[in-house]
């Protein structure tokens, strides 16, 4: 198996068993009778949801579900991201600049398209009304995490299936349609449905359009969705899908090599990998994007708000060593904020070595830079860490690489969802983020625009490092149109973050999921999906 790029336990089987959920639609056998269309039984390594609310739903496992609930105006080619086509709207439009220069982008949306029944609403077909009202809730931060994609828009409903979005300053498509498309805040929400039960019953009874619908939740255990047979594209060929949450590996794997599984989050593992491949009636497929992980420094924490402390952990730290865990299959070095592997405006190692800021390792370095710092004798932090091992074991390789510097790193383990709510309220010095982006623009916004600080920024989002310097080289490179500038911007913009030392990143790590051989995903290929799991749409299907 070779390395992807992006261009892009007895009562665990006893309760897998008892969590089956009935069939929905029938189809037809052989034989001309009616078949129960089947349930795939998906099992994450999340411990629970964090929410099903997609304008909030940043963890792997709540970016699954809400994938197969919702549909954006645009959406990334099943198993072919980054490539995009049309999804709500029935095309890509080509936008036009107005007389006072903003960019005018009109949409006309499919007719016929049903939003799901809700607990307190019947299903209804979708119209611009809807388009509007999700978009506008996407730009409030108080309803969303994403509301910084979505300044300076407006948003207008030119009748039932005509949508128009003005931008202030024109837009390169390929920073415009990502923030229109299935990932995210692009998510198309039902309005009448989420005004009904209002927002925070919504975060556990989502309402969308897509090829299923929520059916049930047991905390800690799992969610079922149920085909929804007047989806646009044609009733699906699963009965639907249960989302078991099950954080052991070894559960998610007997139940698998038992057949009480279909589908697994595997094992970021080169030897796990080969032996699951040669299990009869297993196939691994590792696919894209690769997650970036990296660390950043909270720099308003004592002592992290000394930059020759922060370059002393970045110098402390062994990319290769950290490396070593994680599947060499899926698994590769990146050396700076956006990953050049996969996207205009990363730099490459050798970019990064020849600017002085590679920090590659050097523990005498980094000894002589926490004693000229006044840290001699070294000092102690405290973070959270998920209980995911793309998490986990970063954390506790870097408690190892510290030691010897003198720095006491405390680690508490916490279910991957209670993770995700500590960091934004601050709770962490030093931050751990292991994700994609579709953009170096969304890269650099979510993660070091001032807006997007976490609990203070006009925007919380993922700025855990209350970084302010670059505000302006971002909007800059945002709104620059020579595609060659623009990359030189981005560049700059990172150059000025790791001399700032703000965060060090390690390695991006790919997705690697186990599934029976009767499981057909239905994609043209798996090269790549943004909402980071194999993706099950209206064409998936269990051979029987």
């Amino acid at each position: 198996m070779k390395k992807f790029l992006l261009p892009f336990l007895l009562m665990g089987l006893l309760l897998l068993a008892a969590c089956a959920a009935p069939a929905a639609a029938p189809t037809g056998d052989d034989t001309g009778e009616m078949a129960e269309a089947p349930m795939l039984r998906f099992a994450t390594n999340g411990a629970d949801l964090g929410t099903l609310d997609p304008h909030f739903a940043a963890s792997t496992d709540d970016r699954a579900v809400v994938d197969m609930i919702f549909n954006g105006l645009v959406r990334y080619k099943p198993g072919g991201a980054p490539e995009i086509e049309a999804d709500l709207a029935e095309a890509i439009p080509e936008p036009v600049v107005n007389d006072a220069g903003q960019q005018v982008w009109t949409f006309t949306l499919r007719k016929g398209v049903m939003c799901h029944p809700g607990p307190d609403t019947d299903a209804y077909e979708l119209t611009s009304e809807d388009v509007v009202y999700s978009l506008g809730k996407s730009a409030n931060p108080d309803r969303s995490a994403y509301a910084s994609a979505y300044d300076r828009w407006t948003v207008e409903a030119i009748d039932d299936y005509t949508v128009q979005i003005t931008v202030e300053q024109p837009l390169s498509s390929v920073l415009f349609l990502p923030n229109i498309a299935d990932y995210s805040g692009g998510f198309i929400v039902c309005k009448k449905a989420i005004e009904a039960m209002g927002d925070d019953a919504f975060k556990t009874h989502p309402v969308g359009t897509g090829p299923f619908m929520f059916d049930s939740y047991s905390p800690q255990d799992n969610v079922t969705l149920v085909a929804n047979k007047d989806y646009f594209r044609g009733e699906p060929l699963l009965g639907g899908v249960i989302i078991r949450y099950m954080p052991e590996f070894t559960s998610r794997e007997l139940g698998l090599k038992s057949g009480e599984l279909d589908v697994i989050d595997g094992l970021v593992d080169s030897a796990w990998i080969q032996s699951a491949n040669a299990e009869e009636g297993i196939t691994v497929d590792v696919f894209g994007p690769g997650e970036v992980a990296t660390l950043h420094f909270n720099t308003t924490v004592e002592p992290l708000n000394n930059l020759l402390v922060r370059q002393a952990i970045a110098y402390g730290l062994d990319r290769d060593e950290l490396l070593a865990l994680f599947a060499a299959e899926a698994a590769e070095n990146v050396y700076s904020p956006v990953p050049a592997q996969f996207m205009p405006g990363g730099l490459t190692e050798e970019e990064a070595k020849e600017l002085g800021v590679d920090y590659s390792y050097d523990p005498e370095k980094a000894k002589a830079l926490l004693e000229e710092a006044g840290y001699a004798d070294g000092f102690s932090l405290e973070v959270n860490s998920s209980e995911r091992d793309s998490y986990k074991r970063i954390y506790e390789s870097m408690q190892a690489q510290l030691a010897p510097l003198g720095i006491d790193l405390k680690i508490n383990i916490v279910d991957h969802a209670s993770m995700h709510s500590l960091i934004r309220e601050d709770a962490n010095p030093m931050v751990v983020y292991v994700a994609f982006r579709p953009n170096a623009d969304v890269y650099l916004t979510r993660f070091y625009l001032s807006d997007s600080i976490v609990v203070t920024g006009a925007k919380p989002d993922t700025n855990f490092s209350h970084y302010d310097k670059i505000d302006d080289l971002i909007l800059e490179a945002r709104f620059e149109t020579d595609p060659e500038r623009q990359i030189e911007l981005w560049k700059e913009a990172q150059v000025k973050i790791l001399e700032d030392a703000i965060s060090k990143t390690f390695h991006y790590q790919g997705q690697i999921y186990a599934r029976s051989t009767n499981v057909e995903y239905g994609h043209d290929e798996l090269k790549s999906v943004l909402n980071l799991y194999p993706q099950f749409t209206e064409k998936t299907t269990i051979h029987q």
